[in-house]
């Protein structure tokens, strides 16, 4: 049930009527029996005094003649009935006996400060407070104070008016606010407050405010400054409480990294009022270059909704991508519709090892749709007699000279590794291992190939790293099949930017089934728990099984594609259809987009809203990608105006190889920071990572009141949450506080209208039930 604010008031004035005191005196204070006589004798005959009288009912009940229609079980429900009425009135008599009444601390007269906040962020000028539903949050607050709560204060307390917004300041007099700050933090306030009025008798804190909080919350570290000093938070809230008509962006998820001209996905999560149904365009733009496009229908109001975008990274650089609504007709607000992301598209070129264990088509083909990527190198190993290796790509004549590496440094140096068809006995026991280390440690991409001597049929289910495989290989021979099978996506494949062919997502997976079909196929097995399955196949005349399977795996991450006749849709397509290739390139680079450096820079997010705080995070390792715990680790920061600042970091202690940094970007702009790591002489490595400080873009989100907000902050701290038409009891109410100078001060409860009513209500209640059952 909702209970409205006239509600809510009628109710605390009905509850002070009936209990002569306010329901804070109860809540905040403490029962307590003024009687000399202790509290267990009263127990005692309270329960005397009810078993007695059972027992006279009872006794009474055993002599009555049977009356006419009235079965014995009747008689006994009636005798019952009357003895819990006459025992409530019993127990009744007695407490007021005992002289109950309630212990409450309150605030002496004229000796504790009343502070009183008001937010004057930029939220607070929006126009949909007062009884007219037109007029300025900001105005309605000040109406509020100055219309008697102020005054009603004064006369009690003294008074501290201060000024909220990114911080706290004091404000000598009401009439001057203005709501033009470009953010809020409360949580922030607060804590200064608690620290700044630490000598001082602050008796509680008033907060007038829509509950907007730009810092995401109020954290632990304000409501315990606040509950060490029993400074109760009194909350009123301005503001409506959901928006009329409005469709608001909550957020995007997209991949802070990427490689240049890759292909990317956003999730971008919104929610509407008043536009269930209605058509709205949602874009994806870099400046004024529209990367994406996509007409979508808004769900119904309040439900967050989530759209998935695919846009094309770019060149290498810093892309700044704006996702937005177009804004619809009648919105009341239209800055909360676009939502900025920094992308850093990386131009390094990233190295695959691909090992073949035979010549075949499949290796040329996808050899040559990497050849068409300039951010993708295939070094390739193809086995052309049994002892002797063909290599391509090589960077100089003693790379692979020795076959596979045998070595972590040498290995490692790759950002992703093929298996084709080559069976598990080619590579010793420490190449093995080192293949586990690769993605487990390092962190790379593994993709194993269909083939006439892998997966099943070379042994592999039975190495020391099946644990790598993302299913669980048949326990068979024989399991590669030179027959036909065609293809299609599955669910998550349709959602995966590795397969996605087409930008319109049922345009896609209908492309999928139009394919050529694959030359031969190999049964991959049952996909691992946590796999998940791309792409399927079906073959001429079996079931449908699985054709790309990943999982992650450590640091890094497997796959299993498994087929060697993907060539076919090169061969077999239409002439320039570049599917097959847009495909290969597309796996190729979900291999080794994440495969990370030797030094891994971050920070919590990219965008600081209002604030220019930065926890800056790196990982070191060295070349064989162990944790380097030694290493030197500085920061070059890089921000507006050319300005600069060299940031040591320093190592966390509970995590050997990661080191860390607080700084503060001083103004709003655009920041790179170049981490670089070093032991001795040598630099193991760096890293480049940019961000952007934003102030006064959060207070365009979230604008509705935030009620939850500010009632949870006040039950938190022992305050209340007031509402407008309540606040004529606000100064009277806000003295039973144990902050600042207070005094215990008993209450007697004997003389509350509520006790006369049970006495005379008991009795005639009594009297009338046993009139009506001819009882007297």
């Amino acid at each position: 049930m909702v209970v409205t604010t006239g509600q809510a008031g009628c109710f605390g004035c009905m509850f002070e009527l009936l209990f002569k005191y306010p329901i804070t005196v109860f809540t905040k204070g403490k029962f307590v029996l003024l009687g000399a006589w202790s509290a267990w004798i009263l127990v005692v005959l309270i329960v005397a005094a009810l078993a007695g009288l059972g027992w006279l009912i009872w006794s009474r009940l055993q002599r009555l003649e049977p009356v006419k229609d009235v079965t014995p079980q009747m008689q006994q429900r009636r005798a019952v009935a009357i003895w819990g009425m006459q025992s409530a009135l019993i127990a009744l008599v007695l407490l007021l006996l005992w002289q109950p009444a309630i212990v409450v601390a309150e605030l002496k007269s004229q000796q504790n400060i009343i502070a009183v906040l008001v937010d004057d962020s930029r939220s607070m000028a929006i126009a949909d407070s007062g009884s007219d539903g037109k007029t300025q949050r900001e105005a309605s607050a000040l109406a509020a104070l100055q219309g008697g709560v102020l005054a009603g204060l004064q006369k009690r307390f003294q008074t501290r008016v201060y000024r909220l917004d990114g911080g706290l300041n004091r404000a000598e007099k009401t009439d001057g606010l203005q709501p033009s700050a470009a953010a809020t933090h409360i949580s922030a306030g607060l804590k200064q407050l608690a620290t700044e009025t630490g000598d001082l008798p602050v008796g509680a804190v008033v907060l007038l405010s829509d509950g907007a909080e730009n810092s995401g919350g109020i954290d632990l570290d304000a409501i315990t400054a606040l509950r060490n000093r029993r400074l109760p938070v009194h909350t009123i809230g301005f503001g409506k409480e959901q928006a009329a008509r409005d469709v608001e962006m909550e957020d995007v998820s997209v991949a802070p990294r990427a490689m240049a001209d890759s292909r990317m996905r956003a999730t971008v999560s919104l929610r509407q009022y008043g536009y269930a149904g209605s058509k709205a365009t949602l874009t994806a733009k870099d400046g004024d270059k529209v990367l994406a496009s996509k007409d979508i229908t808004l769900a119904a109001d309040g439900q967050v909704q989530a759209e998935t975008v695919f846009f094309n990274a770019g060149a290498a650089g810093v892309r700044r991508v704006t996702f937005s609504l177009v804004p619809l007709n009648g919105e009341e607000n239209a800055a909360n519709n676009a939502i900025v992301k920094l992308v850093s598209v990386s131009g390094d070129r990233r190295r695959i090892l691909y090992v073949e264990g035979e010549p075949r088509w499949e290796y040329k083909f996808i050899r040559r749709a990497a050849d068409d990527d300039k951010e993708l190198q295939i070094v390739s190993m193809l086995r052309t007699t049994e002892n002797k290796i063909y290599r391509q790509g090589i960077s100089d004549p003693s790379e692979l000279a020795d076959g596979f590496p045998d070595k972590a440094e040498d290995l490692f140096r790759y950002d992703g590794i093929i298996i084709g068809s080559v069976e598990a006995g080619y590579f010793t026991p420490r190449q093995q291992e080192l293949l586990r280390e690769y993605v487990d440690t390092r962190g790379g991409g593994l993709l194993f190939l269909g083939g006439r001597f892998s997966l099943a049929d070379g042994g592999w289910g039975a190495s020391s790293i099946t644990e790598l495989l993302p299913t669980f290989l048949p326990n068979a021979k024989d399991t590669f099949h030179r027959d036909p099978a065609i293809t299609q996506l599955t669910a998550a494949g349709a959602d995966s930017p590795v397969m996605r062919l087409i930008d319109d997502p049922a345009k896609n997976v209908e492309r999928w089934k139009t394919l050529p079909y694959l030359m031969d196929y190999e049964d991959p097995g049952n996909p691992k728990p946590g796999a998940t399955v791309l792409a399927e196949m079906t073959p001429q005349g079996r079931a449908k099984m699985p054709l790309l399977i990943t999982q992650s795996y450590g640091r890094g991450r497997t796959a299993i594609m498994a087929t060697s006749g993907s060539w076919r849709w090169q061969m077999s397509g239409a002439l320039g259809d570049p599917t097959h290739d847009l495909f290969w390139q597309q796996l190729l680079r979900w291999v080794v987009a994440d495969s990370p450096g030797t030094v891994v820079a971050s920070i919590p997010e990219a965008q600081l809203m209002d604030g220019g705080h930065v926890k800056l995070t790196a990982t070191v390792r060295d070349k064989a990608f162990v944790s380097a715990p030694d290493a030197r680790v500085a920061a070059h920061m890089i921000g507006p105006d050319n300005s600069s600042a060299m940031v040591d970091l320093t190592p966390v202690p509970s995590t050997p190889g990661t080191f860390a940094a607080d700084w503060t970007a001083g103004k709003p702009g655009s920041y790179v920071a170049e981490v670089t790591a070093g032991r001795g002489s040598d630099e193991l490595g760096r890293d480049v990572l940019t961000f952007e400080r934003q102030d006064g873009v959060a207070e365009n989100f979230h604008t509705e009141q935030n009620r939850e907000l500010l009632e949870k902050l006040s039950s938190e701290t022992g305050g209340r949450y007031w509402s407008a038409d309540q606040l004529d009891k606000l100064p009277s109410e806000i003295s039973y506080s144990e902050a600042g100078i207070s005094v215990r001060n008993t209450k007697e409860l004997w003389n509350m209208p509520i006790v006369f009513l049970l006495l005379f209500g008991l009795m005639a209640g009594e009297w009338l039930t046993r009139r009506k059952w001819g009882l007297i």
